[in-house]
């Protein structure tokens, strides 16, 4: 069992920046594919950005490429999601997600959620 805990949300203006970070216990989190997803009000929860198995794989979602950028630190557990030239249309609660099989497109796992409001 994996337990994830999401942290940095918050309310930002549009074209500022936020950093999330989504700590995992277990033993074998390097092996584990890490992602982050979004909820908006009314939508399907999409995966933004996904790093699969030792971080080799990198996925974002095209409505994120060049201003997300997922990294992981093995030796804290530690996924982290920057955000930058945040737009209002990034406003949802996003979720930390941990996959066993290290494909970036599989998960198992996930976190309680953290809020991000973007203002105009």
């Amino acid at each position: 069992q994996v337990q994830l805990v999401e942290s940095g949300g918050g309310l930002v203006q549009a074209g500022g920046s936020l950093r999330l970070s989504c700590a995992a216990s277990g033993r074998t989190f390097s092996s584990y594919a890490m992602g982050w997803f979004r909820q908006a009000p009314g939508k399907e929860r999409e995966l933004v950005a996904g790093s699969g198995y030792g971080g080799i794989t990198a996925y974002y979602a095209d409505s994120v490429k060049g201003r997300f950028t997922i990294s992981r630190d093995n030796a804290k557990n530690t996924v982290y999601l920057q955000m930058d030239s945040l737009k209002p249309e990034d406003t949802a609660v996003y979720y930390c997600a941990a996959g066993r099989a290290g494909r970036y497109y599989e998960y198992d796992y996930w976190g309680q959620g953290t809020q991000v409001t973007v203002s105009s």
